[in-house]
């Protein structure tokens, strides 16, 4: 268990004032220690100092319980970004996309997280190409930090006329907004453009210039925000998604170097690793990595996924203390 100092509960501005309170009663036992007291006053002096001293207690438990809350919130933050990409498989690819989308929408509302929509690039059929939101509540990263690799979807798509069962495939990317970064960038490696946002036509065209699509140049990464109805708005969102971006890019390279040791946990899986199937004749999910299969198809796809994401927890977390 880690152990805290009283200097840094004074250098936090969440926890300063009770440290301050914590010195002062400091004070007060020291004068009470003091005190050249009677016999008679000795008792009231000794559950004097035992008040103040569980004071004390109290308030420093407080203080931990604070700066343990923050530090569990910097390791899983309660803000991601998801992103959404069609992979394989043309249309069916980005309808599967956009039903993925939906599925962890649905499993948003009903765990009273906010989902909102950043940006998103539709196909002819409806489907999305690639689609980013902004997802925030309580321990949305530590539930979904294993959903990132390639989802397969298995199914005869509406316009198949032999009946063939096609395969396909979406991507997704959990992608945790930390408040603190921890790596530099210059800010001439970044550069931004802008454009219009879009929209349905006539008067409700954006006629200003609010879409911001911000690159870093060294690394080809980019992230692109519309949702706002600002510039700036959309400015500080992109930058805040490409700093993700570049983040977990930086962990993936920090794990490439025990690629032989952890290859195989839950916990590494890359974009384009392989993670699930949805086997529709079939009414199948099956998780690969946990080599476990569920028959609810049409519940998943309505955001019942907690059992799943459960039991890839369970594994996730066993690893993650292995490598601690």
């Amino acid at each position: 268990m880690k152990q805290y100092t009283l200097e840094q509960f004074k250098e936090s501005q969440k926890t300063q004032y009770y440290a301050q309170e914590w010195e002062r009663l400091a004070g007060e036992i020291d004068e009470l220690e003091s005190m050249e007291a009677g016999e008679d006053m000795q008792t009231l002096v000794a559950e004097e100092k035992r008040a103040l001293k569980k004071q004390q207690e109290d308030l420093w438990k407080q203080m931990e319980a604070i700066c343990k809350g923050d530090e569990e919130e910097e390791e899983f933050p309660n803000e991601i970004i998801l992103e959404v990409r069609a992979g394989a498989g043309g249309d069916e690819a980005s309808l599967f996309a956009y039903q993925l989308a939906e599925m962890y929408q649905r499993f948003s509302e009903k765990a009273g997280w906010t989902f909102v929509p950043i940006n998103d690039s539709q196909s002819a059929a409806g489907g999305y190409k690639e689609a980013s939101f902004q997802v925030r509540g309580k321990g949305v990263y530590k539930k979904l930090r294993f959903e990132t690799g390639v989802h397969r979807v298995q199914r005869i798509p509406s316009t198949e006329k032999a009946g063939r069962i096609h395969t396909s495939t979406a991507s997704i990317a959990v992608l945790p907004l930390r408040k603190k970064t921890s790596i530099e960038i210059d800010p001439a490696e970044f550069e931004m453009e802008f454009s219009r946002s879009g929209g349905a036509g006539g008067q409700n065209v954006n006629k200003v210039e609010t879409a911001v699509r911000i690159i870093h140049t060294p690394t080809g990464m980019d992230a692109r925000s519309t949702a706002e109805r600002s510039q700036l708005k959309n400015r500080e969102k992109a930058m805040s998604i490409l700093m993700a971006k570049l983040e977990e890019k930086k962990r993936e390279e920090e794990d490439a170097k025990y690629a032989d040791t952890r290859k195989s946990q839950v916990g590494t899986a890359g974009r384009s690793e392989k993670i699930r199937t949805y086997n529709f004749p079939q009414n199948r999910i099956t998780d690969h990595r946990i080599q476990e299969s569920w028959h609810n198809m049409e519940g998943v796809l309505s955001g019942d996924i907690g059992d799943i994401l459960d039991s890839v927890a369970v594994l996730g977390n066993i690893q993650d203390e292995e490598t601690e």
